[in-house]
């Protein structure tokens, strides 16, 4: 009996965390009206039936959760040289079945920088990124429905370069609003537009 007590408080805390996330889409929605189509994009992930949208199992896509980790004057950003991309991004990664995404926003910054009193800004979506993941090994090519959150770093930072990443820079604002890349430039214009530069 307590078994099936204890899945039950499990499935309620994972209906209250889905339902968390759909306000927090709505909210975004109508904040970011020219982001309005990914942001439908990303409830109807939430409402699909099938695989659990927040494992590796849903192949088609699933949910992850990124920071926009940022120094704690607000004038620079903790990217990474991803090791599997190749490119500098925000940290971030797989849900893997957790559906609270602002944990897991703070969960993946915590373990890719290592930084200490790493902090959520907010709940609040500061950006959504529906991204292309090409084939790779055992793993077929898929969608990452990428829910970020801003993450502020402490007075130390210090950071160590986990597995997962070549390297660690913390990298001005300014500077990665002028960058090729579409996705990292609009969470930069979006941060300095928001006075916080």
């Amino acid at each position: 009996m307590a078994a099936a007590s204890n899945q039950w408080d499990v499935l309620t805390v994972m209906l209250e965390q889905d339902q968390s996330l759909r306000q927090a889409l709505l909210e975004y929605a109508r904040a970011v009206p020219a982001h309005g189509d990914v942001a439908q994009e990303f409830l109807a992930l939430l409402e699909a039936a099938g695989p659990d949208p927040f494992t590796r199992e849903r192949l088609e896509g699933h949910f992850t959760g990124s920071a926009w980790l940022v120094s704690a004057d607000g004038q620079r950003a903790l990217l990474t040289h991803h090791r599997k991309l190749g490119r500098w991004l925000q940290p971030g990664g797989h849900a893997d079945g957790d559906h609270d995404l602002p944990a897991v926003a703070l969960r993946e910054a915590d373990e890719e920088s290592g930084l200490p009193g790493l902090a959520l800004a907010s709940r609040a979506i500061f950006d959504l990124d529906r991204h292309w993941i090409p084939e790779r090994r055992e793993v077929p090519g898929h969608w990452h429905y990428d829910v970020r959150y801003v993450v502020v770093a402490g007075p130390d930072e210090r950071f160590a370069v986990s597995e997962e990443s070549l390297d660690l820079a913390w990298c001005l604002v300014t500077d990665i609003a002028g960058q090729e890349d579409e996705s990292m430039q609009r969470m930069a214009m979006r941060w300095l537009a928001r006075g916080q530069g």
